[in-house]
């Protein structure tokens, strides 16, 4: 029997190893916390959990030379030193976080060990990128041509769920959702390429409204230009990826930036209110009429929508942030993930979206390939099913000699693209393709 080491014991992990269980494959947790790995597995025979932590790197070693293949489901920063023991014992390796330049310099040495280090192969990197080429694939054996496209992806509750101030709650990695509101943002829209800086970057968002779901907001998700080369397109004028949201997000989050409540500055916060940090980042006197300076230093706050979230926080409030010297942004970031959590009995919804411009010679359409998806607290979450389920798929697929690339890949040839969109289609994580469109729904 195959032997498949998964590294990490987080929240997308139990799907993966469920999926390669049912398969017969003997699969290794190991983790830090040997509880949770304990718990992925079960009962099941052919599970085995271990404690272990990055910084023992022979105990890595020796499991990663016993196993067939390694999954890193560890943080992004490991996969390189994962990536290297795989190389030096000739053994497969697969990742569901972007490709860094320290990752894509192993590409010859991976080749030379025969061995793929497949990456971004879960959901977003990962379902988008297989989706968006299997229609431009398709356009291009048609003799057409990609002009403009667009790719949206949002983590997100079901719309029936209740919802907080800022029309959010944290389906997974909570730290990170709030971090990423401190990128910037770079695409090519209609022939310009636009560099959206931080601070500007949930202003304008784009407005989508998504059947089944309703009215959504976007704002730039990183660098979507290096997209044009990695998609084979250098003919379009448009590529713009995306992050969902619905409304109140975007300008809530806006308004914070501009009090600094994301900052990474260091301030001495001992013995301070919330209140006082408040008004010390926002760079404001005092708290004496906080509110009122709050929407004078943000433009007048006309919907309220800010001053609305910090209330429900706690920034006007007089507990203590009982901290030392710390960030705005860990202060921030902790107080949200206290109260914004998705609840037990509450579902979390993936929402994927492409939307294309095709041109075939003096003929345009607009291609639009939807997934919404769903998930339980009580079986597997939305956005753990969608970044696990295509890294399974894509384990299944080395293993059994299905896939003959080597080297450092994304899932961007048909090879490796079409029986994984077909698998997890059985699975029922599946996007509706609609062809044929009017420009009149192209976005906005």
């Amino acid at each position: 029997m195959k032997k498949v080491l998964i590294l990490g014991a987080g929240m997308v992990v139990k799907p993966i190893v469920t999926y390669l269980l049912e398969k017969d494959y003997l699969v290794t947790v190991a983790s830090r916390t040997k509880s949770k790995a304990d718990i992925i597995i079960g009962d099941h025979p052919n599970g085995t959990s271990l404690e272990w932590t990055v910084d023992d790197e022979a105990t890595l070693e020796r499991l990663v030379e016993e196993h067939d293949l390694t999954v890193s489901l560890l943080p992004y920063a490991y996969h390189v030193m994962v990536a290297k023991l795989c190389i030096r014992h000739k053994k497969n390796m697969v990742t569901t976080s972007y490709v860094l330049p320290k990752m894509q310099a192993l590409d010859a040495e991976a080749k030379a060990a025969g061995i793929i280090i497949l990456n971004e192969l879960g959901l977003d990197p990962g379902i988008d990128h297989m989706s968006a080429m299997r229609i431009i694939d398709h356009v291009h054996e048609k003799g057409g041509k990609i002009e403009e496209f667009y790719s949206f992806c949002g983590a997100l509750v079901a719309p029936e769920v209740e919802k907080n101030p800022f029309n959010y709650k944290f389906t997974w990695a909570p730290k990170g959702v709030v971090m990423a509101s401190n990128n910037d943002g770079k695409y090519l829209r209609r022939g310009v390429e636009k560099y959206i800086p931080t601070e500007d970057l949930f202003k304008d968002p784009i407005k989508v409204d998504v059947d089944t779901v309703g009215p959504l907001e976007v704002y730039p998700n990183r660098d979507s230009l290096p997209y044009v080369e990695l998609y084979g397109i250098p003919e379009t004028t448009t590529m713009f990826r995306g992050t969902f949201r619905y409304d109140k997000w975007c300008e809530v989050l806006d308004g914070m930036k501009a009090l600094n409540l994301l900052s990474n500055d260091k301030i001495n916060m001992e013995g301070m209110t919330y209140a006082e940090l408040l008004a010390r980042a926002a760079g404001l006197p005092g708290i004496d009429n906080l509110k009122n300076a709050v929407a004078e230093k943000l433009g007048g706050d006309e919907s309220g929508y800010v001053r609305e979230a910090l209330e429900w926080l706690g920034f006007f409030g007089d507990d203590a942030v009982d901290r030392g010297e710390d960030t705005p942004f860990e202060v921030t970031s902790d107080v949200m993930i206290s109260k914004m959590m998705i609840g037990e009995d509450e579902r979390d919804m993936v929402v994927l979206q492409h939307t294309f411009v095709a041109a075939y010679g003096d003929k345009k359409e607009v291609i639009r390939s939807t997934m919404v998806d769903y998930g339980t607290q009580q079986t597997d979450t939305s956005i753990a099913r969608t970044v696990a389920l295509p890294a399974a798929c894509g384990v299944d697929m080395i293993l059994q000699g299905q896939i003959s690339a080597t080297g450092v890949y994304i899932p961007v040839i048909p090879e490796i693209y079409n029986p994984i969109l077909d698998q997890l289609e059985t699975m029922n994580i599946k996007m509706v393709e609609d062809y044929g469109l009017p420009m009149s729904d192209n976005i906005k």
